[in-house]
């Protein structure tokens, strides 16, 4: 990662504290992924040489250019979902300044519409930041989505557990996928569907 990039996410970051400070309705709020997060997710990208990578919940693009630049590197592609055109008009400025936006495709949408409109098997990596509540009903479109061997990525799985406790009850019920926990940030669920699914 160049040093123009880490000190444009550094500058996200500070913004993205500041701004969510003073906001009492959460859906105000930016919520980006705390830097460490981030981190993990880019070199788990990078490490598991993810080509074709989803984003659901795009915000201003914070963990968008995260993706973008380890997909970037593994000579990829990222779709990036959000529900609210002015955040994804603010994530492909983002993209702008760091060089990124040719390798980022932007959608205003919902997360279910963009699940169902996958192909099977279709994504190598798929990260999950949207509305939490919904995302037991996600489940299956996410698993018929990723590739065998794909990589999915939940946020905030420590910070709301009442939130995630659906969708993890679903994981641990799924004979076909391996999860893991990491607790770093606000928690990071990270399932693989098993490489012989199909």
């Amino acid at each position: 990662m160049d040093q123009q990039l880490t000190a444009l996410l550094d500058e996200l970051h500070h913004h993205g504290v500041s701004y969510d400070a003073d906001k009492p309705n959460r859906l105000d709020r930016l919520r980006n992924l705390e830097p460490d997060t981030a981190a993990l997710l880019g070199l788990l990208v990078r490490a598991t040489r993810a080509r074709k990578v989803l984003e659901l919940g795009t915000s201003n693009g914070y963990s968008t250019l995260w993706l973008a630049d380890a997909v970037h590197a593994n000579g990829g592609h990222l779709t990036s979902v959000e529900i609210e055109a002015d955040r994804s008009s603010q994530a492909a400025h983002n993209l702008d300044r760091a060089g990124l936006r040719s390798v980022v495709e932007l959608r205003v949408a919902d997360a279910a519409d963009a699940l169902k409109e996958s192909s099977d098997s279709q994504w190598d990596l798929i990260f999950l930041d949207a509305e939490r509540s919904v995302y037991p009903d996600y489940w299956p479109e996410i698993v018929r989505a990723l590739k065998p061997g794909g990589l999915l990525a939940v946020d905030n799985v420590i910070s709301h557990p009442d939130q995630v406790a659906g969708l993890r009850a679903l994981v641990s019920a799924d004979p076909t996928v391996t999860e893991a926990l990491a607790p770093t940030g606000a928690g990071l669920l990270l399932v693989v569907r098993d490489p012989m699914s199909t």
